[in-house]
């Protein structure tokens, strides 16, 4: 059912956002100044919980946990096209969920808008590689390697919060939930917009390469994100 793949998706990107913001919060109390090093943690943390919510939620729904994904995967599967909407919103609605439990586990303000500085063409031209490429790894593991994805999508996460200088987010409803938290994972909300387009240009980017590249064959009942999603 639709519901039930919908719930997964609020659920799973609740359960990352924790996990991205509130590694951002504990590596920096922990790690005193020591930005490379807070950034460290919060790759490592944001990689392994990746592993574990991709595998625990990709039999129910993909575990798309991204507009992007899901777009792409619609794009692929019209069959899936119909839950574009919802998935979408729930996507939105559990990215703010959990960077407001984050903040608030850690005794901050649920929401309140980052002071965090992202701006400029590096880091949109950033945003687009950071986002072309996760799509080309799901693109690329989901059709001939599908058991591998969640720790390729983990790995490729863990290695873009270091070679982008933008520290990879690409995700726009990642980018929407950080706006509202003034903490180490944050941007400003003037910077969001921005960073959003670039992910959808990098995400289409990818899905049009790999039609190209590696075309589909056979059944497209497959999710990108390698599980068999409930329809």
């Amino acid at each position: 059912m639709i519901a039930r793949a919908t719930v997964a998706e609020f659920i799973g990107t609740l359960l990352l956002l924790t996990a991205v913001v509130g590694s951002g919060i504990m590596a920096q109390r922990l790690c005193g100044g020591n930005v490379g090093l807070a950034l460290l943690a919060n790759a490592i943390a944001t990689a392994g919980a990746l592993i574990a919510l991709i595998l625990a939620f990709g039999p129910v729904s993909g575990a798309h946990f991204n507009p992007a994904v899901t777009l792409a995967d619609a794009w692929e599967n019209r069959e899936h096209r119909a839950r574009v909407p919802a998935f979408i919103a729930a996507q939105c609605a559990g990215a703010l969920a959990g960077t407001g439990l984050a903040d608030a586990m850690f005794g901050l303000p649920p929401w309140f808008a980052s002071h965090h500085a992202r701006s400029g063409t590096p880091l949109l031209a950033s945003e687009f590689v950071a986002t072309f490429g996760l799509l080309a790894v799901i693109a690329g593991c989901s059709r001939v390697r599908s058991t591998a994805t969640p720790f390729a999508v983990a790995a490729y996460i863990a290695g873009a919060y270091w070679f982008t200088p933008s520290t990879s987010f690409a995700n726009p409803a990642v980018t929407i939930a950080r706006a509202l938290t003034d903490t180490f994972a944050g941007i400003r909300p003037l910077d969001a917009p921005g960073f959003i387009v670039a992910q959808f240009a990098g995400g289409a980017a990818a899905v049009a390469l790999f039609a190209w590249l590696l075309p589909l064959a056979g059944s497209r009942d497959a999710s990108l994100a390698g599980g068999d999603a409930v329809g």
